[in-house]
């Protein structure tokens, strides 16, 4: 199992982190999806390494972005 954690910007409720939570846990192998508006988190669990431009697909299409 991998954790990794990524800034996400532009989430501001609770709708925003459904989106997101629902979105990059899409992704194949993620096992887990923790969203936090607090500090605009997100910390993804997997099998194996996700790749990093599959979490910011994810999170671009809930409408926010990976902070660079």
């Amino acid at each position: 199992m991998t954790t990794q954690t990524y800034t996400v910007t532009g989430m501001t409720c609770s709708h925003c982190v459904n989106s997101v939570g629902t979105e990059v846990g899409r992704i194949p192998g993620v096992t887990d999806v923790q969203v936090d508006l607090a500090s605009g988190t997100v910390t993804v669990t997997s099998d194996q390494p996700v790749d990093t431009a599959a979490v910011a697909a994810a999170v671009d299409e809930a409408g926010y972005e990976l902070a660079r």
